[in-house]
């Protein structure tokens, strides 16, 4: 008999690539591996609000979120790694007087800067009307209507909340704006440059040193009685490099950063050719 794994799987770039849909078969290798007695856990730098339903049906045993801010065991919230009050006031001061567009994630809330919005409308359109070019739909997750659930929450721009906040994204023109955002912040924070393709070498995530998806994995597995030589961690991007680096088996996806396929004891193939299937499949879960 073969015993559980557990397996973290990122979402953007991993269960579906930026601009389309979710992989068919990323659908039934986490299904298959359930079926089959392993964990499946999602690990994201998307807040909690932020993974919408066409994510969450595919059916998961527990959820890292905000970059490993958060952690579910079903629907159980059990890690918390929020920063201090004055941390986040240090930080929206900073990304106001730069000028850089930004919102932060709570558990359950988004609070994004004006801008946002926009930004992201901006690339929706181009996105649904190079789809139109291409003969293609778009897909309900990406699709860039008003109607779309990331442009509601960022169109709800009010008072930012300095408690509960795990995690900053900054999102700018500027292309020396990590730079800054590092030179500034980078001795009490967490500072990746972006994970968010489609808003460029401008942006940004920013946790407290030492959160990131890797450390709360480990958080997890204490908790849940696993060893991390038992875990696969698979991902495409420079807030997945931890979570490579803990795991038994670090997977990046054949999509990834040639920096993030570095860090990882694998390449499989991309999002739209099975990536997430082969992985599992070759690892046993399926």
């Amino acid at each position: 008999m073969i015993s559980p794994r557990i397996a973290f799987v990122d979402v953007d770039g991993t269960l579906l690539q930026t601009g389309s849909g979710i992989a068919e078969s990323s659908i039934a290798a986490v299904r298959t591996a359930r079926g089959n007695g392993h964990l499946v856990y999602l690990s994201t730098g998307r807040a909690s609000v932020e993974i919408y339903p066409e994510i969450r049906d595919i059916g998961f045993d527990g959820t890292i979120s905000s970059g490993g801010g958060f952690a579910e065991i079903g629907d159980e919230l059990v890690i918390k790694r929020t920063m201090p009050a004055e941390a986040v006031e240090r930080m929206i001061g900073f990304y106001e007087e730069s000028g850089y567009d930004f919102y932060l994630q709570s558990f359950d809330e988004l609070y994004p800067s004006p801008g946002v919005r926009d930004r992201f409308a901006e690339y929706y359109a181009a996105d649904r009307a190079r789809k139109a070019e291409a003969g293609s739909e778009p897909e309900s997750v990406t699709d860039a209507d008003d109607d779309h659930p990331a442009l509601k929450a960022f169109a709800d721009v009010r008072p930012y909340r300095h408690t509960g906040i795990a995690k900053s994204v900054f999102l700018a023109g500027d292309l020396r704006a990590f730079d800054r955002v590092s030179e500034a912040l980078g001795a009490d924070f967490h500072v990746i440059t972006g994970t968010i393709p489609h808003m460029g070498r401008g942006s940004g995530e920013v946790t407290l040193n030492g959160v990131n998806k890797g450390s709360t994995i480990l958080q997890l597995l204490d908790r849940l009685g696993l060893d991390a030589a038992s875990a696969l961690g698979i991902g495409d991007s420079s807030n997945d490099i931890e979570m490579l680096q803990v795991c038994g088996v670090g997977i990046a996806m054949g999509n990834a950063t040639d920096a993030v396929k570095a860090h990882a004891d694998e390449v499989t193939t991309s999002v739209q050719d099975d990536g997430v299937w082969n992985a599992f499949r070759r690892h046993g879960l399926i």
